[in-house]
């Protein structure tokens, strides 16, 4: 355009983020894309720049808030960087005692900025990380200036060691929970994403000593009531902190997890000991100081067997494995002490089953315990887009334990229902991770919620589920699958029509049944093999299958009108009462045939032949078969087709659309000429 001082200028995007236009990124731009002409970046820097250190305070507050804006665009961003911007912004908010709008704009350009990463956040002064923990620490503060400063603090905490301990030091939890009680659900967000910054950030030990202390200050109560419970949706980047809160809450037993047993110390072995003591107390404490060592052995031998143990002379031995290490050890101790009658209830009772018929529990804890840290991704790191977390778990304290102490009993009601033996351990606690998967995905709000709803799944109902979906596995509900269905419908029904008329063609015996009920004569009908003709007529006990010529009695297919069933037959329509009677009205039907109507009642001998003769009679008629067995049959036959069909396509996963059908090609000359070639 010829613009004098053309390098003044740039290109801008019009909408959305309003991005320079550089070299680097022209290649980018796209069809239908609105630019326009602006002020090139520098010289915007440059203006900014001054606008910002003016004594006229309208002309700085749209000077910051210009900035704030042009700050996300790349090019800008690193033209005021290099005029030394940043430390105009350090002296803003040092030295100035601005609040409000002038403030919120100038952390928010600052946070823009330094998003850039042309600038480590180590190198920030200490005045200017004391005044933004101020902001934080104030009670009468602008909120949007609490925001951008509890996310300047958030930035900070993962850059280095010491920035981390200055902010734990300075920002205590308590301020934060402060700031989690607010009705501000933004504040209340930048809050959160403080503490789990924190969180991550810390030691194990130190992570350990918040936990425990906002487990004091009951914020998985608050949390359950006032953010998962709150009138408004749950944000995506709420659910991911509350994520990470479950994750390095649930971590907490890594390190028992990960522990074995140690046979030589004192307190693990009281641990074990307390377990066989709560079970058989009673039995074994009377007579244990008359007995000698070797037999107060064999009867803790004895007692560790029923309570589980493989390994019954030294118990120690199965709470080797690690995971689930300890942390088995710890579940059953919890079990055995908050729901003493459950546990006593349930070693008493696999103690009087047949020895293959038992429960053992010890076994059978020690596996729970390794499918719930499965489940729960206890033990791993957390994900940094996950938003998976149970609404139950921050409604309970001791939310592992709990739902170890629901599981165990779900585990032995899962083996009863199962009629287990030893050797279908593996299968038992198979179905029961899938019971407790199927609940957790239902996302139940109470652990109560989640006993009432992991109960009702029993394993019938797993039974059934899973036939479900064995049945979407071999993909019979695949779209392309159904399509094929619908195609193979006509050939099938036409097979069913087939068959039915060659049942027709052998013929049946049916019994007459006289105005007084009385069934006492037969008489048998049979179709011609050129399907034209009924022949019937009667025949004496004992006959099964007269020939064609012996059946005087004809009725010609094309002068058939009717078909009747039921209740619209004449031959039911007399008055009678009883079993029997209803048993006639499931049987009987009619053909109505002739110009005066006549009827040919028949009362089929079971319910398949009346489908059979119902069939074929509409069929002969040009009318649907519609009795309930041909859906029957043609189920049956479309499975096994479909079957056939799919058999080479085996672990192929079939796409719900046909692929696109290429383009022609740009020309169609490519038939080879032979007469060239014979000149």
């Amino acid at each position: 355009w010829s613009l004098p001082n053309a390098e003044r200028y740039a290109l801008q995007y019009a909408d959305g983020r309003q991005t320079y236009i550089t070299e680097s990124n022209r290649g980018e731009i796209k069809n239908g894309s609105i630019l326009r002409l602006a002020t090139s970046p520098d010289q915007e820097a440059e203006r900014l720049y001054s606008g910002i250190q003016s004594n006229n305070v309208d002309v700085k507050t749209d000077s910051l808030k210009k900035l704030a804006s042009l700050s996300q665009d790349v090019t800008f961003a690193q033209e005021f960087i290099n005029r030394n911007g940043l430390k105009q912004i350090f002296y803003i908010v040092e030295e100035g005692n601005d609040t409000g709008e002038i403030l919120a704009h100038t952390l928010k350009a600052f946070m823009e900025l330094m998003e850039h990463d042309f600038v480590s956040w180590e190198t920030l002064s200490a005045p200017f990380i004391e005044k933004i923990v101020s902001y934080v620490n104030m009670n009468a503060m602008d909120a949007s200036v609490q925001q951008l400063s509890l996310s300047i603090l958030e930035n900070m905490v993962p850059s280095s060691r010491l920035l981390f301990e200055r902010v734990k030091k300075e920002v205590t939890v308590d301020r934060l929970l402060t700031h989690l009680q607010v009705t501000n659900a933004q504040l209340q967000l930048k809050a959160m994403a403080l503490l789990i910054a924190l969180l991550l950030a810390a030691t194990d030990a130190e992570r350990r000593d918040m936990m425990e202390y906002l487990r004091e200050k009951n914020i998985r109560q608050f949390i359950h009531k006032n953010i998962i419970h709150s009138s408004e949706p749950l944000g995506d980047e709420m659910a991911h902190y509350l994520y990470v809160l479950q994750s390095v809450s649930l971590n907490l037993h890594e390190c028992r997890m990960r522990t074995s047993m140690d046979p030589y110390s004192q307190e693990q072995r009281e641990l074990l000991q307390s377990l066989r003591q709560a079970a058989f107390e009673s039995e074994s404490e009377a007579p244990a100081g008359n007995f000698s060592t070797e037999r107060r052995r064999s009867l803790c031998a004895k007692e560790f067997r029923k309570l589980g143990f493989m390994n019954n002379s030294n118990p120690a031995e199965d709470l080797r494995r690690a995971p689930p290490g300890l942390l088995a050890l710890d579940n059953m101790v919890y079990f055995s002490r908050h729901t003493p009658n459950a546990y006593s209830r349930f070693v008493l009772e696999n103690s009087s089953r047949e020895d293959k018929h038992e429960c053992p529990f010890a076994r059978s804890s020690i596996q729970l315990t390794l499918i719930l840290c499965e489940i729960l991704h206890v033990g791993e790191p957390c994900s940094e887009t996950a938003q998976a977390f149970y609404p139950m778990f921050f409604g309970q304290d001791h939310f592992f334990e709990e739902l170890f102490c629901i599981c165990i009993q779900l585990v032995n009601k899962t083996w009863k229902e199962m009629r287990a033996t030893q050797e279908d351990f593996d299968k038992v606690l198979q179905v029961v991770r899938e019971q407790i998967t199927r609940t957790l995905s239902l996302k139940p709000t109470s652990l109560e919620l989640f006993k009432t709803r992991v109960n009702a799944l029993n394993y019938s109902e797993i039974l059934k589920l899973r036939q479900t979906e064995r049945l979407h596995q071999e993909e019979t509900l695949a779209v392309p699958v159904l399509e094929l269905r619908e195609r193979l419908k006509p050939e099938l029904l036409e097979l069913i029509r087939q068959q039915r008329l060659l049942r027709l063609c052998e013929g049946t015996l049916f019994r007459k049944i006289s105005s007084r009920r009385r069934q006492d004569k037969l008489w048998y009908c049979r179709l011609s093999p050129n399907h034209k003709v009924l022949h019937y007529g009667d025949v004496e006990e004992g006959v099964h299958s007269p020939p064609i010529e012996s059946l005087t009695e004809k009725i010609p297919v094309a002068d058939m009108k009717a078909l009747l069933i039921g209740k619209e037959c004449p031959h039911t329509k007399e008055k009678s009462s009883g079993k029997q009677n209803k048993d006639v009205l499931e049987l009987a039907f009619s053909i109505v045939y002739d110009v005066e109507e006549y009827c040919l009642n028949f009362v089929a001998p079971t319910r398949y032949e009346f489908c059979l003769w119902t069939d074929g009679l509409n069929v002969l008629l040009g009318k649907e078969m519609t009795s309930e067995r041909t859906q029957t049959d043609l189920d049956v036959l479309l499975s096994m087709e479909l079957k056939l069909r799919l058999l080479d396509l085996e672990n192929i996963s079939i796409p719900d659309t046909p692929p696109p059908v290429p383009k022609p090609p740009s020309n169609l000359n490519f038939c080879y000429d032979f007469s060239h070639a014979e000149q």
